[in-house]
């Protein structure tokens, strides 16, 4: 029979253990918070001037400005573009101040949903990429965006998932801005490569968002897909609990490719 101070003291640890792990997320926050961007187009004679596409997340400089991930179906498609508006980003420059620079697109990876901007201005806080070769199904993970297109202010949101799968799959076109039923089964067609579906709720402005590790805070893939089971609009009310992130690999294959020398 196990004696009551042995099960104080598993009691203790565990509680231990809890609590390390959810302080470790809440200075991975702190520190990663900076280096998380608003994409979006801006036009002087719209109402409103700026138009949320999704979120992007600084992943460093390169000597001639920062660099930015996103995913390629957040840019607006150029058969759609306005050549009067400007693709741009917004950073945080203090409480519920942002900060607009304009951008500019080094690379579109149409397969993988991913897109590398550059923007000018001093260098800014950036999250760091790892490779995601070795990430297991079952690893705890952490995302951060713009939940529905800033519905919830534009305030990062971070959310916890766990990744519950790891399967071949492409994506659909670039353009897509949800997914449905219709859509999850059509995607393990063309030119397949393994993605992350997690547990975790995300939303559509969450698109383009780090999905990272709590603790280090290291980038290991990308938020791309959100299931939506109705509208768009009812994803905040009913919330399938379904997303998917392309896996950071690809993320350092594009950053490689744009290595200036």
């Amino acid at each position: 029979m196990t004696s009551k101070p042995a099960n104080w003291l598993a009691a203790m640890l565990a509680t231990l253990i809890f609590h390390a792990a959810h302080a470790d997320l809440v200075s991975t926050i702190a520190r990663v918070k900076p280096a998380i961007a608003i994409v979006g187009t801006y036009k002087a004679t719209n109402s409103p001037r700026f138009t949320l596409r999704g979120t992007g997340f600084v992943v460093g400089n390169d000597g001639e400005g920062n660099r930015l991930v996103t995913n390629a179906h957040v840019l607006v498609p150029p058969s759609d573009a306005d050549p009067d508006a400007t693709l741009v980003v917004q950073l945080r420059a203090g409480n519920n101040l942002w900060q607009t620079r304009p951008a500019k697109v080094l690379e579109v990876d149409v397969l993988h949903d991913l897109a590398l901007l550059r923007f000018d201005g001093p260098a800014v806080t950036a999250f760091k990429v790892s490779r995601s070769d070795k990430v297991k199904e079952g690893r705890s993970v952490a995302f951060m965006g713009f939940p529905i297109g800033g519905a919830l202010g534009f305030s990062p949101v971070t959310h916890r998932a766990t990744i519950s799968s790891i399967a071949p799959a492409a994506i659909p076109t670039p353009t897509a801005s949800q997914l449905n039923p219709e859509v999850i089964r059509s995607v393990r067609s063309n030119s397949p490569f393994d993605i992350f579906q997690l547990d975790g709720t995300a939303y559509p402005g969450n698109s383009g968002g780090p999905l990272f590790d709590p603790d280090t805070g290291e980038v290991l893939g990308v938020v791309n897909m959100v299931l939506i089971k109705d509208t768009r609009e009812s994803a905040l009310s009913h919330p399938s609990g379904i997303s998917y992130a392309v896996p950071s690999s690809y993320v350092l294959e594009m950053m490689e490719r744009n290595t200036t020398h």
